[in-house]
């Protein structure tokens, strides 16, 4: 296994080396070649899937089961995806930062390729476009280890990458599947850090801390998102309801859905019975003895664990707070650094919970399932991080690269 798994590490870095020399022309042709290879195997890709999906059937919960399902809208999804970022701006050579020093020296930041990017993933077979897209985009390679439950759809999907690098004169091993889907694999790649540059974990609580547990190579990760909404004394009520609504059951189990929601006491009475209305016997309520009192057998009584809870399903912690202080200081307490949102029309109200709330993601008015990177404008999203380094919230193409120092001269020599 350890050999094997460093075989496939220096085949990845070599290959960096050819994609980080790579054009913007040929970089952008191989993503365009790879959209096209998808579309081909497209039926390929769906029987995969259903395959997968067959023989995870009674081993996954529902919410795991719905990201390992592909039909055609999430495939088109994803070759959508693929084409935005190959015709997405260049990134790599760009110049952040430019001056004249006294000394006559010309000095510049330019942005330049991570190297070698893991990327340790479960049940999401679109994970494996996104993030080989982005990782050459980015002028990366990257060895991808998705989760036993996908390998037929991972499969499929790393053949017609392949396929789409060859048509551009890029070598295979720039995105690679990493063959075997033992955890043991991963803890071997994560600490092979005079190969690998940064680990990028995506998934349930228990493989993230496994990665960061075993590794040596850096860790762009986020835990888990407890995601929440306030809605102030002067929000919209009936918007209110439609972004409570969206943000809670329109795909429960994914991280940036709404885990708890924070209601001030001030429009509790005319809220918690609309709430209850509303998502009544769609969603399973957990509220405070507050809630409780207003909604009766509606709700259940929550417990301290329901505040840290990421449920990933049609569950919601429902909890009055006294004001803006209330909810700013229930976050910080019990926050994941994900997406947080207030809903008000008050804007003195808005900009303080934006500049008070520390989340990598803070959203006014509007639902916490925008915190993604596609709705976003990076055009895909290789993960969310709530660690502040090396990047902070959703990542796309630029948050896989870094910059060099670029200095030019006319003879100096330093006195």
């Amino acid at each position: 296994m350890p050999a094997l798994v460093r075989e496939a590490a220096l085949e990845a870095r070599r290959a960096s080396r050819a994609v980080a020399k790579a054009s913007p022309e040929v970089r952008q042709r191989a993503l365009r070649e790879i959209a096209s290879a998808v579309e081909r195997r497209r039926a390929a890709v769906l029987a995969r899937s259903e395959q997968d999906v067959a023989n995870a059937t009674g081993k996954l919960g529902a919410a795991m089961l719905d990201r390992l399902r592909l039909d055609d809208r999430r495939l088109d999804g994803m070759i959508a995806a693929i084409r935005e970022i190959a015709d997405a701006p260049e990134i790599l050579g760009r110049v952040e930062h430019q001056e004249l020093r006294p000394s006559g020296l010309q000095v510049a930041r330019v942005r330049i390729p991570l190297g070698v990017v893991a990327m340790v993933y479960e049940a999401r077979p679109n994970v494996t476009t996104d993030a080989a897209a982005l990782c050459l985009k980015a002028g990366n390679a990257c060895i991808l280890r998705g989760g036993s439950e996908a390998i037929g759809t991972n499969r499929e999907l790393c053949s017609a990458i392949a396929e789409g690098l060859a048509a551009a004169g890029l070598p295979a091993a720039a995105v690679q599947l990493l063959p075997s889907t033992e955890r043991a694999a991963i803890a071997e790649l994560v600490k092979l850090d005079d190969l690998v540059d940064v680990v990028i974990p995506r998934g349930g609580e228990g493989l993230i801390r496994f990665v960061v547990e075993h590794a040596r190579v850096p860790v762009i990760k986020h835990y888990k998102g407890v995601c929440h909404v306030y809605v102030h004394a002067a929000a919209n009520l009936e918007r209110a309801l439609a972004i409570i609504d969206n943000a809670k059951t329109q795909r429960p189990g994914v991280c940036n859905a709404l885990e708890t929601l924070l209601i001030d006491r001030a429009i509790a009475g005319t809220l918690v019975p609309r709430l209850i209305a509303r998502l009544g016997g769609r969603v399973e309520l957990r509220g405070d003895p507050t809630v409780i009192a207003l909604g009766g057998s509606a709700v259940h009584l929550a417990t301290e664990d329901d505040w840290h809870a990421e449920y990933l399903d049609l569950i919601l912690a429902v909890r009055v707070v006294e004001d803006l202080d209330g909810a700013i200081a229930h976050i910080e307490r019990y926050g994941s650094s994900h997406t947080e949102a207030i809903l008000t029309e008050d804007p003195a109200v808005a900009e303080r919970f934006v500049r008070e709330v520390d989340s990598s993601t803070v959203i006014v008015n509007a639902s916490t399932r925008f915190a993604d990177g596609g709705e976003l404008g990076l055009g895909a999203e290789i993960g969310i991080s709530t660690s502040r380094l090396h990047a902070y919230g959703p990542m796309g193409a630029e948050g896989l690269t870094t910059t060099k120092f670029v200095v030019r001269g006319n003879g100096q020599v330093r006195q």
